[in-house]
């Protein structure tokens, strides 16, 4: 079962808890808005948790840690990851 933001303690401590949430998941995302996202994600006290948290479920959008989609998708899925049976 996939927990909700509102069932993750943490998040209610979130620095990005006083920001428009449209930063954070733009329905078209630039690489200011992205700069923007993360310089709130920078000096969260939460940041941490925030980031795992996304990584080990997979968050498919948004910024989430200070990291997008594709950052938290290369910390799952490092190169190399996928090797060929041998």
């Amino acid at each position: 079962m996939r927990r909700t933001v509102r069932e993750i303690g943490w998040a209610v401590r979130g620095a990005c808890r006083e920001s428009d949430p449209e930063l954070f998941f733009p329905v078209a995302p630039s690489p200011e808005q992205e700069e923007r996202a993360k310089a709130v994600c920078a000096g969260c006290p939460v940041l941490a948790d925030c980031r795992a948290y996304a990584v080990r479920v997979g968050e498919p959008e948004g910024i989430w840690g200070g990291l997008t989609v594709r950052e938290r998708r290369g910390l799952r899925f490092p190169p190399g990851w996928r090797r060929a049976a041998g």
